[in-house]
């Protein structure tokens, strides 16, 4: 038998454990049913279930991955939550970025061991969480959040998750209340990342810019297609950042007994939808796509930001794409 892994150290701020449960540590438990409940141990207390009850002290000192029967014979299965369950069941102040979008920030954002991070919006701390881990102790996430109501909640939930000592925090954090659009140029340093969870990101496209170093990523979160396409063109608009990558992830559970294999009945299908840029470096701009917009697609109806090249239009009076410079057909090659 192997010996005992020793614990995550703890200048790591990981938020994850090794070894046997200790009382002040959070388990999730889930019944039969997959119901889940997630706690604090405390020495001498009870969970109360509709399965009667369990007492703490059954769970502390035991390593997690085991099944304990509670008064009534309810079967509960118990581990440390992961990171993914802990950010779905915390309190909420605001709705939170669920994890199959925060794993698409960290990842398509590049966030990583040392970064200098900004995001607008702590909500109630999931993502925050998420780009702590990412960028370690000896990287740097700012938040900033407008509601002292939703800044308590993700503090409280980040502490938590960190397992941070009475009167510290996270030695990478700094939770800022406060607009990012005045407080960013307060920063006095320049960034690598901004992720904007707010209801409008484009009108910090310009403070984005400046605090931005070159190669630098701008990751926008909305939920609406309104959102979408407001962010998109301005972010092509203002001529400073890459052509804009926007998209969304579904994610469909599978159900597999023997030869019952079908996708589940439930998804988790919109949450929201995330677009990203890349910084140019200061005078440069990124070649205009060549591919020819669609038909109509700034014509009359169109009253969002519109690209300098584009002619201006008129109500009722439509587009001539074949005079705008560089909208030259786009040629598939497989057909």
């Amino acid at each position: 038998m192997s010996e005992p892994s020793p614990d995550v150290p703890a200048e790591a701020w990981s938020g994850v454990h090794r070894g046997p449960l200790r009382e002040g540590e959070w388990v999730r438990l889930v019944d039969q049913k997959g119901r889940k409940h997630n706690f604090e141990l405390v020495a001498g207390k009870r969970f109360f279930s509709n399965k009667g009850h369990l007492d703490h002290d059954e769970m502390i000192g035991r390593d997690e991955g085991f099944t304990v029967t509670s008064s009534a014979g309810g079967q509960y299965l118990v581990f440390r939550p992961l990171l993914n369950e802990f950010v779905v069941s915390m309190p909420r102040g605001a709705a939170v970025v669920y994890p199959k979008d925060a794993a698409q920030i960290v990842a398509l954002a590049d966030i990583y061991p040392g970064a200098r991070v900004v995001e607008a919006g702590a909500g109630s701390g999931a993502l925050t969480c998420s780009l702590l881990r990412a960028v370690g102790p000896w990287g740097r996430v700012t938040s900033f959040e407008l509601r002292e109501e939703f800044a308590d909640v993700a503090r409280r939930n980040v502490h938590q998750f960190f397992s941070a000592p009475e009167g510290a925090t996270h030695p990478a954090w700094d939770l800022r209340l406060g607009d990012l659009k005045e407080g960013l140029p307060q920063l006095g340093t320049q960034v690598d990342r901004v992720i904007l969870d707010m209801l409008d990101p484009w009108s910090c496209i310009d403070v984005v810019a400046d605090a931005l170093v070159p190669g630098g990523i701008v990751c926008a979160y909305v939920a609406t297609t309104t959102q979408l396409s407001r962010v998109v063109e301005t972010l092509r608009v203002h001529g400073g950042f890459t052509e804009p990558q926007p998209w969304e992830s579904l994610v469909r559970d599978w159900h597999v007994e023997g030869l019952a294999v079908r996708p589940g009945h439930k998804m988790i299908g919109h949450t929201a939808f995330l677009v990203t840029a890349r910084r140019m470096a200061p005078g440069q701009k990124a070649p205009r796509k060549t591919r020819r917009p669609a038909p109509g697609a700034y014509g009359p109806d169109y009253t969002g930001p519109r690209p300098a090249d584009l002619p201006p239009v008129e109500a009722g009076v439509e587009i001539d794409l074949d005079v705008v410079p560089g909208a030259e057909a786009e040629v598939d090659l497989d057909s």
